[in-house]
C-alpha cells in the first residue's frame, strides 16, 4: 500500500514573491473564473517538470514528462526523463508501464486511493473549491493566485498534509501543484506548454 501511495504522490505536487491575502470579493470572482474555465476544458496536454524535495537530500530529484487529461476523469502521466515510465488513471484502475513492464492495479475498493485519484483530477482542472474536506486559504502575488488546501480527513492527513495550487493570473489555469507530506517533504509539479481542447484519442489511455 505505501508503494501505491507513493505512485499517486508522484502524480500530484512557491514563488519567492510576497503573498497577500485575497479579499472576499476577489475570492468569489476568482472561483467563478476558475470554474468557468474548468467547465469548458475537455482535454489538456501539458509538459511538466516534477521536483521531489526530501530534507535529507542536498538537491531535489527532478523528473520531466507530459501529462494528458481527457474529461471526465482520464489522466496519463508519461515520464520521459531521466527514465521512461507512465501511469494512467482509468476508472477504478491504475495502469503502469515501467519501461515496457506493464501492470494493472485495482484501486476501486480502496476509498483512500479513490479519494486521491479524485483530488488528482480536480487539481489538474483547478476545480477543487467544493471539496468539503479541506480548509482553504487564498492569496496572491505578482505572478499567481495561490490556494492552500489543508485536509480535514485524518486518514488522508497521514499521507497528504496540504495541497498548494498556483493559478495563472490571466488564464486562471493551474500552473503549479505542490503536495506537502506530514514530514514537510513535498512533491512539486510545474506545468508548461499547456494546450487545451485538442483531440486526444482514447488509445492514449490504454496500457
Amino acid at each position: 500500500m505505501p508503494k501505491l501511495i507513493l505512485i499517486l504522490f508522484l502524480c500530484l505536487g512557491t514563488a519567492s514573491f510576497a503573498q497577500n491575502a485575497m479579499t472576499a470579493q476577489e475570492i468569489t470572482n476568482f472561483k467563478q473564473r476558475v470554474k468557468a474555465v474548468a467547465q469548458k476544458t475537455k482535454t489538456i496536454g501539458s509538459d511538466f517538470d516534477q521536483y521531489k524535495h526530501m530534507e535529507f537530500l542536498s538537491n531535489d530529484i527532478k523528473t520531466s514528462g507530459k501529462m494528458q487529461f481527457k474529461s471526465p476523469n482520464l489522466v496519463k502521466w508519461s515520464y520521459t526523463s531521466p527514465f521512461q515510465y507512465s501511469v494512467i488513471f482509468k476508472e477504478d484502475k491504475l495502469l503502469i508501464n515501467d519501461e515496457g513492464k506493464r501492470s494493472d492495479v485495482n484501486i476501486g475498493s480502496n476509498q483512500l486511493f479513490k479519494k486521491l485519484n479524485q483530488l488528482i483530477v480536480k487539481s489538474i482542472r483547478g476545480d477543487m473549491f467544493d471539496a468539503a474536506e479541506f480548509t482553504m486559504n487564498f492569496s496572491k502575488n505578482a505572478e499567481a493566485y495561490i490556494v492552500t488546501f489543508d485536509s480535514k480527513d485524518e486518514e488522508l492527513k497521514k499521507y497528504i498534509k496540504q495541497f498548494v495550487l498556483h493559478f495563472d493570473t490571466q488564464k486562471h489555469t493551474v500552473v503549479e501543484v505542490r503536495m506537502i507530506e506530514p514530514s514537510d517533504d513535498y512533491t512539486q509539479i510545474v506545468f508548461k506548454n499547456r494546450k487545451e481542447n485538442q483531440v486526444i484519442k482514447d488509445e492514449v489511455f490504454r496500457n
